[in-house]
């Protein structure tokens, strides 16, 4: 709203600065400084407010040390890293812009289906909360919007270096830059580690018959559809530990910031010769936003915790990692960037199936961890839970380095 305000004021009445808000730098600075100021000043607030409505943790006993201590701490604290992302984005982004509004409807949609969990553990006190199939049709939802919308949409588009040899194709030359081809429709995204690391999920259907192109969401939005499940899922079950899902969601978040960027403006793309997205660099605004509130939500959720973010949080941000890896084209990345979630998946997928083939086999199960997901593992070899958090962060930190060199190592 604020972007409006001031592009009306420096056009009309030429106000001094009003000019900033056109740079996406500045905006994102303002975006990050008002969300981490609202997560920290008023989400004490929130947490208070939270008290007051008996809206507390029922711990399951799991005997894990300190476990007890937790019960009757406060929950729902996704709302505070909701609120403080969204109000900053209504300020500074353009609110015209399609990946804004498809980041914004991930985060009502499955702030949504996370609140409708909690409430239910909470307030009908059903310890199971939202049944798994709801939860799964909600993500399936969430998945053919954001699918339909990045296959269909008209403003969703990427420019890809010119190829003289195609006829009648108009070049757009900018002060020496690669040549671009006109804007196209297109289910590209990017292989890491591999030169000419564009792939096009059309080819897996186009190798029958290049007719059958226009078929391609039938691929496409299924593999959205998965990877909205999986790394919600894979957020979800991170959220053990006191700040783990917040830190580790940090990390990932500002690191797609990184590839948000460069992909949206023309000079970073052609510098680092990488796909160049049209518009995607507004999410920026998003990113800066939603970083600043997961940190702030960190001043309250580190060990020991006032406020757990509940299914409310968990959820929301694996959505929008998601949304966020897919709009830039970069969603091959997450095994590597999102590399936490994917153990903590793992852990629980070969936990539950290695249970079931020894008691189908020997009669008794076994375990290959002493408990799952990952981060219980480790409590239950006697680390603190502070200790075992920074670690993951380290991991993470590691993780992001990594898949930011993927942009220039091919």
């Amino acid at each position: 709203m604020l972007y409006y305000l001031f592009e009306y004021l420096g056009s009309e009445y030429e106000l001094p600065g009003a000019r900033l808000f056109g740079y996406i730098s500045f905006r994102s600075a303002m975006a990050i400084i008002l969300s981490l100021a609202i997560s920290t000043i008023y989400g004490k607030k929130i947490i208070t407010y939270l008290l007051a409505k008996q809206v507390g943790e029922s711990v399951r006993e799991l005997g894990l040390k300190g476990q007890s201590e937790k019960a009757g701490t406060p929950t729902m604290g996704g709302l505070i890293i909701i609120i403080a992302t969204l109000i900053p984005v209504l300020l500074f982004a353009k609110l015209d812009n399609i990946y804004v509004i498809l980041l914004i409807v991930t985060t009502l949609w499955m702030g949504a289906i996370g609140f409708l969990d909690d409430y239910i553990k909470i307030f009908k006190k059903d310890k199971e909360g939202l049944k798994g199939v709801f939860k799964v049709i909600g993500q399936v939802g969430l998945g053919l919007i954001v699918g339909g919308t990045m296959y269909f949409h008209p403003g969703i588009t990427v420019k890809e270096e010119a190829n003289s040899v195609v006829p009648n194709q108009e070049l757009v030359e900018v002060g020496g830059l690669r040549e671009m081809g006109p804007e196209q429709k297109t289910t590209t995204t990017t292989i890491p580690f591999v030169k000419n690391n564009e792939f096009d999920y059309a080819s897996l259907i186009t190798w029958i018959n290049p007719d059958y192109s226009k078929y391609a969401w039938l691929i496409f939005i299924p593999i959205v559809i998965f990877i909205v499940t999986a790394v919600s899922n894979g957020a979800n079950l991170t959220d053990g530990v006191d700040g783990l899902a917040a830190g580790s969601s940090a990390i990932i978040v500002l690191t797609l910031g990184i590839f948000a960027w460069v992909s949206g403006n023309i000079i970073f793309s052609d510098y680092l010769n990488i796909m160049y997205i049209p518009r995607s660099g507004e999410m920026t605004i998003y990113i800066t936003a939603m970083a600043g509130a997961l940190v702030g939500f960190l001043w309250y959720n580190t060990y020991p915790a006032q406020v757990f973010m509940g299914d409310t949080g968990s959820l929301t941000i694996g959505g929008i990692i998601a949304v966020l890896a897919i709009a830039t084209r970069k969603e091959l990345l997450i095994p590597i960037l999102c590399g936490i979630f994917l153990m903590e998946n793992l852990s629980v997928v070969m936990q539950v199936g290695w249970f079931k083939y020894t008691k189908q086999k020997f009669g008794q199960g076994r375990r290959i961890f002493l408990m799952s997901p990952l981060h219980h593992h480790y409590q239950k070899k006697g680390h603190h839970e502070s200790k075992i958090v920074v670690r993951f962060w380290i991991v993470g930190i590691f993780l992001a380095i990594v898949t930011v060199v993927t942009l220039k190592v091919r």
